[in-house]
C-alpha cells in the first residue's frame, strides 16, 4: 500500500491509470524503438529505450550490427539487459524485488495479448474498476541477483509485452529499491511520482529511472539553499538527462547527467520525455581536470553566483588536490581577491589554475533522435530520426521558441546546429 501510494498518491484516478496501462512494444518500423501509446509513461518507456541504446551503441563497437534489423530475439535480449540494468542501480542491497500479476503464468502465455495489441488499444472499452482489479492481484517474488532476474524475464518475456508490463515493471523497481530508501531520497513524501491530473512522471521518477536515486533535482551532489539541504546527483550517469526547461531557468542541469558515460540522453520538454544518441563517443569521456575544478567550486557555492566567499578557498583547493598550505593559500587569496571585496571569481580561479585546456569534442558528428509518442511521429510510424550536428565557432543560441530540439540541446553545446535528414524537424512533444 506505501508503495501504491508513492506512486500515485492518496487517490488512483481510473483515467490516468489506463494512460499508463501498456506493455513494452517495439516499433514494427524501427525493431529496436519502443512505442508509447499515451502521455505519461514516457517516465518509463524513455529511460528504458535509453539503456536500450546505450547497449546497442555498446555492441556495436564490439561488431558491425545492422541496428535497422535486428531479430526479435536480440531485441527481446536488449530489453530485458536495459530493465536489468535499471533495476541494480535502483538495488538496495537487500533483494530483488519483481511485482507480477498472481496470473502471470496465464499472461506469459499471451491469454490477454488481445488486450494489448497496438490497433485494439481503447482505454475507453477497459472496465472502470480497472487499477482495483490490477492492484488487487500483484504479487512478489525475490532473486538474489540481476542474473536470477534476467533469466526469469528471458522465460516471461511475453508479460512484459502484456497489458501491464509497464507498471509492473516499474513496481519492481520501486519495491526493489524499498520504502525507506525512496523516503530518504525524495524531497518531499506527499507529492506522487505520477502527476494525479495529466499523469506525467516527477523528476523524482525520471531520476530514479536514470540513475537509480529518486532526488528531485538534476545539480550534481546536494545542495544546501537557505539551510535546507536538496539532494542531487552524485556521480556521473550511464546516460544523460538534458531539459528545455533549464533554457527557461527553472532548474540547472549538472555535469553527471549533461556529460553521462554513454553518448545517450533522454531530452525533456515541459509535458514529454525523449532520447538523443549518436555513435560518436567522443562526444563523452571522463571529466577534465578543468571540469572537475569547476563542479568542485560550484560545491561550494550553492546560490549559483560564480563566486565563493575568499576563506572557502582553501577548502576548494583542498578538495581539487591543489596545493593548499595555508602560507600559499594566503597568497593566493590575495591575488585573486586584489580587491580585497572578499570573494573569489569563479574566472578568476579557473584562469589561475586550469587555464586553457584542449578540447576533443569533435565538431561535426551524427545524432539520432528517438520520441516513442505515436501521435508524434510523421505518418505515425515510430522512427529514429537522423541529424547532422554541427557545432559553430561562435554561440549563436536560438531565439526560435518554436525549436524546442535545437533550444534544448543548446543547454550542452550552445553552438549547436542541426540539419536533419527527413524535412521533418523531431518533435520533443
Amino acid at each position: 500500500d506505501e508503495i501504491i501510494k508513492i506512486m500515485w498518491g492518496n487517490e488512483v484516478k481510473e483515467d490516468v491509470f489506463q494512460r499508463w496501462k501498456q506493455g513494452f512494444r517495439f516499433s514494427s518500423d524501427e525493431p529496436t524503438a519502443l512505442i508509447q501509446h499515451e502521455g505519461g509513461p514516457c517516465a518509463v518507456i524513455a529511460p528504458v529505450q535509453a539503456y536500450i541504446l546505450k547497449s546497442l551503441i555498446s555492441d556495436s563497437s564490439k561488431k558491425p550490427l545492422n541496428w535497422h534489423e535486428l531479430e526479435s530475439e536480440i531485441v527481446s535480449k536488449l530489453l530485458i539487459r536495459a530493465l536489468c540494468e535499471i533495476l541494480t542501480q535502483a538495488y538496495a542491497g537487500n533483494k530483488f524485488i519483481l511485482v507480477q500479476l498472481k496470473e502471470s503464468e496465464v499472461l506469459a502465455q499471451g491469454a490477454m495479448s488481445n488486450l494489448t495489441r497496438d490497433q485494439d488499444f481503447n482505454s475507453e472499452n477497459q472496465p472502470s474498476s480497472d487499477h482495483l482489479y490490477f492492484h488487487s492481484q500483484l504479487r512478489t517474488l525475490s532473486f538474489e541477483s540481476s542474473e536470477e532476474v534476467e533469466a526469469y524475464y528471458l522465460e516471461r518475456i511475453d508479460m512484459l509485452r502484456e497489458t501491464f508490463g509497464v507498471l509492473l515493471f516499474l513496481y519492481s523497481v520501486l519495491c526493489t529499491k524499498g520504502v525507506e530508501a525512496l523516503h530518504c531520497e525524495v524531497t518531499d513524501p506527499t507529492e506522487p511520482f505520477v502527476d494525479g491530473e495529466y499523469g506525467y512522471g516527477s523528476q523524482c521518477l525520471i531520476n530514479l529511472m536514470i540513475t537509480g536515486r529518486a532526488v528531485a533535482h538534476v545539480w550534481n551532489h546536494d545542495q544546501d539553499i537557505c539551510g535546507l539541504k536538496l539532494k542531487g546527483i552524485n556521480q556521473q550517469s550511464k546516460v544523460g538527462f538534458l531539459t528545455l526547461l533549464e533554457h527557461l531557468r527553472y532548474c540547472e542541469v549538472g555535469s553527471f547527467l549533461k556529460n553521462p558515460i554513454n553518448p545517450v540522453w533522454v531530452l525533456g520538454s515541459e509535458t514529454h520525455l525523449t532520447v538523443l544518441f549518436s555513435f560518436e563517443k567522443r562526444l563523452v569521456s571522463a571529466e577534465t581536470p578543468s571540469e572537475v575544478a569547476r563542479r568542485v567550486f560550484k560545491s561550494f557555492d550553492p546560490e549559483g553566483n560564480n563566486f565563493i566567499a575568499a576563506d572557502l578557498l582553501q577548502d576548494v583547493m583542498t578538495m581539487l588536490d591543489l596545493v593548499s598550505d595555508p602560507e600559499y593559500v594566503d597568497i593566493m587569496r590575495k591575488k585573486l581577491d586584489s580587491e580585497n571585496l572578499g570573494i573569489i571569481l569563479l574566472s578568476s580561479f579557473m584562469e589561475e589554475f586550469f587555464p586553457e585546456e584542449t578540447v576533443t569534442i569533435p565538431d561535426t558528428f551524427t545524432v539520432y533522435h528517438y520520441n516513442g509518442l505515436i501521435r508524434s511521429c510523421p505518418n505515425n510510424k515510430v522512427l529514429y530520426q537522423e541529424g547532422n550536428a554541427v557545432l559553430l565557432e561562435t554561440h549563436m543560441s536560438s531565439v526560435m521558441e518554436s525549436n524546442g530540439m535545437l533550444t534544448c540541446l543548446q543547454t550542452k553545446w550552445p553552438s549547436i546546429e542541426l540539419q536533419w535528414l527527413s524535412a521533418f524537424t523531431p518533435s520533443l512533444n
